[in-house]
């Protein structure tokens, strides 16, 4: 059922044209909407008969009554006053839109359920198909799933704003799933590429900055052809959005597609994790490492290994990354110069990141 402030937007804009004051009472007598102040209710005994009677409308002491049904079920009365034509023709007009819009957001409501529940994995693949063709949903389109996290205020602007962005709902889907979390399910257009569903991404980014005020952080999960694989890519959006926070700290785009060996990491068990770790570093920490070794070690891997440009970057002398090299390589017994080394490091630290994460977690 419609709101009864939507109800009020519409009687308002139907008196700024007509000049006709319009009441609309629900079936249990009580006051939905007005375009007059109401001194004195209606009587309960003129909704009843109106409810009750076979015909559609009734002329009861000088006023049109009207029922306004939903799927042939009485919902609300709507009275004009005058027993003339003219308020009599107000009176159909005014009902015939508003069943319409019960019609529109019954539909719209019925979609929005579908697709959380298509998200969801709720539904069978049957019923998928038969509920989708009854909302004129296309099963055979390329789509990908956003996962947007930001903070909704009260009026959930950041919701109106991306709707606002991708305004055709028979096509694009966007809903809030939690505090923190909102969902755009987007139709693309034949040959689309990753840069462009990127390009969406930044653009998501820039706007939610930009007009509500709040950062944003979005995941995308993989391009999907049929309308039963969309919770797959919302699947893989979600599982985007952890491995980003463990590996991809720094960036507020992350990609299912670009997930490289994070996404092998994150499926380990601790008890292998650590034994890695305790294998590779023989006993050291990587907490003792300081922040200014850390920071080197960073950007010696930015530079693939090239000590003359990590030093210039570092605004440091090539004989001070080199002593700084040597002195990791006594603590860890590994020479970051060496690629086996480099590697074998480098997916300990990953490692290392992503058992801390795990652990915080439990606590």
């Amino acid at each position: 059922m419609i709101s009864n402030q939507i109800l009020q937007s519409t009687v308002d804009g139907l008196k700024n044209i007509t000049r006709r004051d319009i009441v609309v009472i629900d079936r249990e007598g009580k006051l939905a909407a007005s375009t007059e102040a109401v001194t004195s209710p209606v009587p309960h005994s003129y909704i009843e008969n109106v409810l009750q009677s076979p015909a559609e409308n009734q002329l009861i002491q000088g006023s049109q009554y009207f029922k306004v049904l939903d799927n042939g079920i009485p919902e609300y009365v709507l009275m004009v006053k005058g027993d003339d034509e003219d308020a009599f023709r107000l009176g159909r007009l005014a009902t015939f839109h508003i069943q319409t819009l019960m019609m529109a957001y019954k539909e719209r409501y019925d979609r929005d359920n579908f697709i959380k529940n298509l998200l969801l994995d709720n539904l069978l693949l049957v019923d998928i198909y038969s509920r989708a063709n009854k909302l004129r949903i296309e099963n055979n389109a390329a789509r990908v799933v956003f996962l947007i996290e930001t903070t909704l205020d009260a009026e959930l602007s950041a919701v109106e704003v991306l709707r606002n962005m991708f305004p055709e709902r028979q096509l694009d889907f966007v809903t809030a799933v939690d505090e923190r979390s909102i969902i755009l399910v987007k139709e693309l257009t034949e040959g689309e590429s990753e840069q462009a569903i990127n390009a969406i991404a930044h653009s998501i980014v820039d706007t939610l900055t930009s007009e509500a005020m709040n950062p944003a952080y979005v995941a995308i999960g993989g391009v999907v052809n049929d309308l039963k694989d969309v919770s797959s890519s919302y699947k893989e959006a979600r599982l985007a959005q952890e491995v980003g926070k463990i590996f991809e700290t720094d960036q507020q785009i992350v990609n299912y597609q670009s997930l490289g060996i994070g996404r092998l990491i994150y499926q380990l068990p601790l008890p292998l994790c650590r034994m890695f770790i305790n294998e590779m570093l023989q006993g050291f920490s990587i907490e003792d490492i300081d922040e200014e070794m850390f920071i080197t070690v960073t950007k010696f891997f930015e530079n693939d290994l090239n000590v003359s440009e990590t030093s210039r970057e570092l605004f440091i002398h090539r004989n001070t990354l080199v002593y700084r090299l040597d002195k990791l390589q006594k603590m860890t017994k590994l020479d970051l110069r060496k690629f086996g080394d480099a590697i074998t490091f480098k997916i300990t630290l990953m490692v290392n990141m992503y058992l801390q994460y795990r652990e915080k977690q439990q606590f």
